[in-house]
């Protein structure tokens, strides 16, 4: 196992999110430096209508886009008094929200549903996103080796689904953005090079 070391379009990349019955806080994300701990949120991963267990993950089905990862810039622009350029200082970066684009299923979102219970609620889950060029021949668990045997990387944050807000189309299939908003940094990427 080890990180995607050639030029791909990562197309099976992967979201999931921890559907465990496990207590989190916001200090809970300064944990997730720790590769095993976050990865123990993910040790089976459940059907959207199934059950919340410890160690249980969804996955988000139906993807159609997601956004950029990472850490935003920090870089204010200060002005300076009779200089023809200005001066960039180290300033700190907010915790970006992040937007998916999922094809809508209505039933996959719905409030018995995993997924569709977490959308609006003052809850914090422990996501975790892959960079996946190939669909892993393993599953999607996550284990000391990452995701089955293809070369991945794993990211990890601490956050809670905000909002969905679907789009009909007349000319396409019904899309939605689910909104994330990020209650710690992102950690990774993360991979572990044992076979």
């Amino acid at each position: 196992m080890s990180h995607i070391s050639l030029i791909g379009a990562a197309m099976y990349s992967d979201m999931a999110v921890s559907a465990g019955t496990n207590v989190l806080t916001e200090a809970t994300g300064d944990t997730l430096a720790v590769t095993a701990t976050a990865q123990g949120f993910f040790a089976t991963i459940v059907a959207n209508s199934g059950a919340k267990a410890v160690g249980a993950g969804v996955r988000f089905s139906n993807v159609r886009d997601f956004p950029q990862f990472g850490t935003p810039p920090n870089i204010v622009r200060v002005p300076v008094y009779g200089s023809a350029t200005t001066r960039q200082v180290q300033g700190q970066a907010d915790s970006p929200s992040i937007e998916i684009t999922v094809n809508y299923i209505p039933a996959d979102w719905e409030s018995s549903t995993l997924l569709g219970s977490m959308v609006g609620k003052d809850e914090l889950h422990v996501f975790r996103f892959t960079l996946l060029n190939s669909q892993p021949s393993g599953g999607y668990t996550s284990t000391t080796a990452g995701l089955g045997t293809t070369p991945n990387s794993q990211y990890y944050f601490l956050g809670k689904i905000s909002s969905l807000i679907f789009q009909p189309s007349l000319s396409d299939v019904t899309t939605a953005t689910v909104g994330i908003s990020l209650s710690s940094q992102i950690y990774g990427a993360y991979t572990n090079n044992a076979v």
